[in-house]
């Protein structure tokens, strides 16, 4: 069984339950005796990880930071999701979605980045769209990635 520990910063933001998580996580990973963290922070915190792993400026909707084990090392841990509520709170609002819609596309498109999935390239992009849109059909929720149409 696949286990997630939730970690809670500072956040005034609403933030789905952690058996929410633990429950998006299942539907991505591809091994079922993975473990994972998912921290939950602010913009401050996001800003400063951000800028020192990836260099680029500002907060960010979510960082993936995969364990790299070494050769013939078994190890269970996928990694790290550090997801910042404030912005998934206002890209849902911009995009028309549901909180929960987005916080469950943030945690499915996340382990997909901890099990080697990317979207650098458009082919790579295309292939993790798909994978993405597939588990969040499953999990009951609309395509990500269509365009929603508000009056």
């Amino acid at each position: 069984m696949i286990s997630v520990e939730v970690q809670h910063a500072t956040v005034r933001q609403w933030v789905p339950e952690d058996g929410k998580f633990l429950h998006w996580a299942s539907a991505a990973a591809k091994r079922e005796d993975a473990e994972l963290v998912i921290r939950i922070v602010d913009e401050t915190e996001s800003v400063e990880l951000n800028e020192h792993y990836r260099h680029k400026a500002g907060p960010t909707n979510i960082l993936s930071f995969p364990f790299e084990v070494p050769e013939g090392v078994p190890n269970q841990l996928l990694g790290d999701l550090v997801i910042c509520a404030a912005v998934v709170e206002r890209e849902a609002r911009e995009q028309g979605k549901t909180l929960e819609a987005h916080w469950a596309h943030m945690v499915v498109h996340g382990v997909l980045h901890l099990q080697g999935y990317d979207h650098i390239s458009e082919s790579d992009a295309a292939v993790m769209e798909a994978e993405e849109i597939a588990i969040l059909n499953d999990l009951g929720f609309p395509n990500p990635y269509e365009e929603i149409i508000t009056s």
